[in-house]
Formats: structure tokens, sequence, C-alpha cells
């Protein structure tokens, strides 16, 4: 692959650091539902954030089953409509491996602009399963969750590519 100018080579990534990273996810998403008596509406899925990133990064490794999977992990966590969230991650996977060519050529917060859409059709795809199962609208500040997700896009980024990124190598004679 063709990089571009100043992008840094990275190592692979270690399976035992993206599955423990989508755990550690699952976890806090589970601790945030815990506290205050439910989920609110506006609190980011942090979940679907770490499995954005790591199917646009590892899309042979994490895909449209893996989020089908932790979709109903938290539709059991949650005690609600068996299958929402599970819908909601696969159709997010599904996009995110669309899209991820295109979004690695961009710089990490022109890529936070692209995922916004993701996470929106992801949260309009929860509301719909919801309403249709017959529960009610949880206010319009749900509709903040997929901005905060997006602003969050850049440090998770970081976050999630620092045991990559290789240690500048002062050898002239190996570029890379």
């Amino acid at each position: 692959m063709i990089m571009r100018n100043g992008q840094q080579l990275l190592l692979p990534a270690k399976p035992l650091f993206i599955w423990g990273s989508l755990l550690a996810a699952l976890l806090l998403n589970m601790a945030a539902s815990m506290g205050g008596g439910g989920r609110l509406a506006w609190v980011p899925d942090l979940l679907a954030l770490v499995l954005v990133f790591w199917t646009v990064h590892q899309p042979l490794r994490i895909g449209i089953g893996a989020a089908f999977v932790f979709g109903l992990c938290v539709d059991v966590d949650r005690g609600g409509l068996l299958g929402a969230h599970a819908l909601a991650y696969a159709t997010l996977s599904f996009l995110a491996i669309t899209i991820h060519r295109r979004l690695l050529w961009f710089s990490v917060p022109s890529q936070a602009a692209q995922v916004l859409p993701l996470f929106a059709a992801a949260q309009l795809i929860e509301l719909v399963v919801q309403l249709m199962g017959g529960g009610t609208f949880p206010g319009s500040s749900m509709f903040l969750a997929p901005l905060i997700q997006s602003l969050l896009w850049p440090v998770v980024s970081v976050m999630l590519l620092l045991p990559q990124r290789r240690a500048p190598d002062p050898d002239a004679d190996r570029p890379l």
C-alpha cells in the first residue's frame, strides 16, 4: 500500500490486544449502564467506537460476525429487545468495512467527520428497532451520542494505535 508523506509505518496489531480492547470497551459500556439507573441517551457507545476502529484497521480479523456477537452481549446486558444492538452493530461493521480503504487515506480529524454518519445510522437503527418493539422515544438528547463518538475518534485512534508505533530508528541506512 502506498503511504502518505509523514505517515509512520506501524507494527502488526496483536490479536490479543484487539480482542482485549473490545472486551474492555464492552465492560466500560456495562459499567456505564449500571451507574445512575440505566444508560443515559447522550452517553457515547464506546464499544461501537472501538468496533468501528478495529473494523476499519483490521477488517479481516474483526468483522460483521464479531459485531453481531458483541451486539448480543450488549442486548443481554441492557435487558432490552434481543437483537437491537446486534443489528445496529452488524450494520455499523458492514458500513465500516465498506469505507475502510477510503477512510485510511484521510487524516484522523477528517476520519472523525467521515464516521459520524455511520454512528448516526447505528443510533437510528437502534431507535427504530426499539420503537417497533414497543419502547418509548428516549428524547432528542440521544442524537448527541454519535456526535460525541465522532469527537472521541481521534483520542481512540491515538490510544489504540500506540502499541503498534515503531520506535524511531536512528540508522541512516534503513529509512523504514
